[in-house]
């Protein structure tokens, strides 16, 4: 038997499958499973396991900005240009929210 708390996780977890590669997507902040004011400006740490990745990234999620507002060296997901897989998939649950990497550079 599952216990409830493996049923309905306490922080937000996201196992991800981004072009043929696991990676685990995961928030601190209990408050973005029930309250949508939580999911203003908030942090998510994404890692991989992956060689190239030496830390575990630290992502700033903005959901009242929009990608399409930041210069385009910010945020190459402009017509055109290929966006990142992570980026992607971030934007199926926030759309259009800009998504900033903190320093870190972009690896996934």
């Amino acid at each position: 038997q599952v216990s409830p708390a493996l049923r309905t996780p306490r922080l937000p977890v996201w196992l991800c499958s981004l072009p043929g590669r696991l990676g685990v997507l995961f928030g601190t902040d209990s408050r973005l499973l029930s309250h949508w004011e939580a999911e203003r400006v908030f942090h998510l740490y994404f890692y991989s396991g992956q060689q190239e990745q030496t830390r575990t990234a630290r992502l700033r999620i903005d959901t009242h900005s929009h990608h399409w507002e930041d210069t385009p060296s910010e945020d190459p997901c402009s017509p055109g240009k290929r966006c990142l897989a992570l980026k992607m998939a971030i934007r199926t649950k926030w759309a259009g929210a800009t998504i900033s990497w903190d320093g870190t550079d972009p690896f996934f």
